[in-house]
């Protein structure tokens, strides 16, 4: 079973998210903020992490920076999904080390073909 980490402040899309991916047979961890994820992090290593970027506490960017640098997360795949849509955010994602990145609003479809495809 693959594992999901999906991190985000917004409970109507860890929600949707949740439910799409249970349904698909991953097994899914939830984190509120970037510290909560990275707390989950340090006992279970997803084989993809869902990232919003606009949280409290410890925001995406700071977040991704910290699981680049974990050497257990190195196979783990990145994506962000915000609302932040300014090509200077979606280059500053990339250049971190996502693998890929999304904007909200977004289609469900959509962001589990992607999760599909960087898992391959």
């Amino acid at each position: 079973m693959k594992k999901i980490l999906i991190v985000d402040d917004e409970p109507n899309i860890v929600m949707t998210l949740e439910y799409t991916f249970k349904k698909s047979n991953y097994e899914v961890f939830i984190a509120r903020d970037g510290q909560e994820a990275l707390d989950i992090l340090k006992t279970n290593y997803p084989d993809i992490i869902i990232l919003d970027i606009m949280m409290p506490m410890v925001d995406g960017f700071a977040t991704l920076e910290q699981i680049r640098k974990d050497d257990n997360l190195q196979h783990t795949k990145v994506m962000f999904l915000s609302a932040k849509n300014k090509e200077s955010d979606i280059e500053k994602g990339l250049a971190l080390g996502a693998d890929a990145y999304m904007t909200k609003p977004f289609s469900i479809k959509k962001v589990v073909e992607k999760v599909e495809e960087l898992l391959g």
